[in-house]
């Protein structure tokens, strides 16, 4: 099924490998920003509803697979494969903290509740928490995992972490105690992970399936098969819909009630590696292996951002502003 208007997404150049990862911060007085993680090795921020360049944080020496903004996007995060984890102060640019690992680090993650708490993910099959007021000290470690670290992320606000490796596995962790309290295995490994801004629903994708989950108990809502490989889906805050997309280059938008697809769109030249709605829901964000972050209108035709629409047609659309050519 397809929308009878033309989705005119937003093409945010300026990464020259594929984008890996992105992550939205909250909604703050100036708007809300993007950061996206590419094989490049240079985390980029960005504007989150016009997809202006903002800066780009330089100081890895690897690719970058995970990237964080803190809520009120005064701080940045990212982990790579130049086995460290660095902070980022997100208004100058400046590196703040940078955390080495004996792997490469594929997630990154501020607790909302307690933003001075950075929690990693690596291929070491470790999950570490570091406290950002006492960086000199040795972080909290977390074990259990048997396969490379996949994502971690903070969740019940922020007591515990939701984890998911190569293993096979979804695994909830206590944070004051250490220890892993649930568990979930898939018949294949999870490419992707998400919580609800509300904190009540994760969403995993792992094969063709995108599967949705009570955060408190881990029993599954519901399964959606989508028709390719899925690499990463997003459930938009008000949850009547989701996204998502994956190796056939499309973005698709299902009815999260009836499971039903309500309109997919080929923009990318290439697989798409992670998809993420912003915090308002306006729009939605899809990095993909062609170097390029897109931004798309989650209701087609409404003036919102760069989109100037008038009778649901883009009457202006100007390109995002493009980082500086390297000289």
């Amino acid at each position: 099924m397809s929308s009878n208007l033309r989705q005119t997404p937003l093409t945010c150049s300026g990464h020259t490998r594929p984008v890996v990862q992105l992550a939205f911060s909250g909604i703050v007085d100036s708007g809300y920003y993007v950061i996206s993680a590419c094989k490049d090795g240079k985390p980029m921020l960005r504007q989150g509803d016009t997809g202006d360049w903002i800066g780009t944080f330089e100081g890895h020496k690897g690719a970058v697979w995970g990237v964080a903004l803190n809520p009120d996007a005064t701080r940045a995060a990212s982990g790579a494969a130049d086995f460290s984890a660095k902070v980022w102060d997100a208004l100058s640019g400046d590196e703040i903290h940078s955390f080495q690992h004996n792997h490469i680090v594929k997630s990154v993650d501020f607790n909302v509740v307690d933003p001075h708490l950075l929690a990693t993910g690596s291929n070491e099959k470790l999950i570490r928490i570091y406290d950002l007021n006492k960086p000199e000290a040795d972080p909290v470690v977390f074990t259990g995992h048997t396969a490379s670290l996949k994502h971690a992320v903070f969740f019940r606000e922020g007591s515990c972490l939701v984890s998911c490796a190569d293993d096979k596995t979804l695994r909830v962790w206590d944070r004051s105690s250490g220890q892993e309290i649930q568990k979930l295995e898939f018949s294949a490994i999870p490419s992707s992970l998400e919580v609800s801004p509300d904190g009540t629903i994760i969403t995993t994708t792992h094969g063709n399936y995108v599967s949705f989950w009570k955060a408190d108990t881990l029993e599954k809502v519901k399964e959606v098969k989508v028709p390719t490989q899925v690499n990463s889906a997003s459930l938009s805050p008000e949850k009547s819909m989701f996204v998502c997309g994956g190796e056939d280059l499309k973005v698709y938008k299902f009815d999260y009630s009836s499971g039903n697809e309500i309109e997919s769109f080929k923009g990318h030249f290439g697989p798409v590696h992670c998809i993420r709605f912003s915090p308002d829901g306006e729009l939605y964000a899809s990095g993909s292996e062609d170097g390029t972050l897109r931004l798309w209108q989650t209701t087609v035709g409404k003036t919102y951002g760069l989109w100037k629409c008038v009778d649901g047609v883009p009457a202006i659309l100007p390109d995002p502003v493009a980082p500086p050519q390297a000289t």
